[in-house]
């Protein structure tokens, strides 16, 4: 945690944080927890878009996932919002390649937003985040290239997911989006915990997610991304709160890896019971 002052108040400033769709998205070795479903251990075909299952944060750290499917209107933590090819240049690709990542970031978040019905700013800011999964190595090895994106109920310090409606599609679509979905945090710092629903109790508030960057632009550099964020963000609440004398906030910001996945925003928070 770094204290530092801004223009018109004290700044509590939240540690850097890495990107759920990157690090918690199934780049990493061993056994889910979930009942599989021996159909789809090797699967080559790809999944069934919109299917439920009970997805646990052990599953979700999986590359592959056969967790056995349940009837969407029963309890579950995760569904399936996207499925599909992965494009013929990644079809050579090696089982773990970290192009396979940048892929899926791309296309599972611009789907993801679709999906909740909500803007990339407001995606950032929901305790809810998406997993993806690709096929086993058997499947690989046998030709299977397809991809799954599920939306989870819960993101990367989550001990366990909440359930979803029987649909999570237009989730985040009523404005503003119900506090049961939007994040908020209860501790010391924006880092100091995990993500909890602003419908409970809360020191902290993601107010907004910042552009800090345009598309083609080439990574900046970690401290370039941190002033902006920092400047951008100590502004923008100070404007939520309506200009207090003093104020404290947050911010959470993202390094090259993410930027080059496609990542170009912050998270700005504030420190707030509201």
């Amino acid at each position: 945690m770094v204290r530092g002052r801004s223009r018109r108040a004290l700044a509590l400033l939240g540690a850097v944080a890495l990107a759920v769709a990157l690090g918690g998205c199934g780049d990493h070795d061993g056994d889910g927890s979930g009942d599989q479903d021996p159909g789809q251990v090797d699967a080559v075909d790809a999944p069934e878009l919109g299917a439920c299952r009970v997805l646990t944060p052990e599953d979700v750290a999986q590359p592959t996932n056969a967790s056995r499917a349940v009837a969407c209107t029963e309890p579950h933590t995760a569904e399936t919002f996207a499925v599909g090819d992965l494009p013929a240049e990644l079809h050579d690709a090696a089982y773990d390649a970290g192009e396979l990542g940048a892929y899926a970031y791309q296309t599972c978040s611009q789907k993801f937003e679709k999906f909740l019905g909500a803007d990339e700013s407001t995606v950032m800011r929901t305790v809810v985040s998406w997993a993806w999964f690709r096929p086993s190595e058997k499947a690989w090895d046998d030709g299977a290239r397809w991809y799954r994106c599920d939306v989870v109920g819960g993101g990367e310090k989550s001990t366990a997911y909440v359930d979803l409606p029987q649909t999570a599609a237009g989730l985040l679509a009523q404005a503003p989006p119900p506090d049961e979905w939007m994040a908020c945090v209860n501790g010391a710092s924006v880092n100091a915990a995990p993500k909890v629903p602003c419908t409970e109790p809360h020191t902290w508030r993601a107010v907004t997610a910042i552009k800090v960057g345009n598309p083609d632009d080439p990574y900046p550099g970690d401290r370039v991304v941190e002033v902006t964020t920092r400047d951008y963000c100590s502004d923008w609440v100070g404007s939520w709160l309506g200009y207090p004398p003093e104020y404290d906030y947050g911010y959470t910001w993202f390094h090259e890896e993410e930027w080059k996945a496609g990542n170009r925003r912050s998270v700005c928070w504030a420190a707030t019971t509201a």
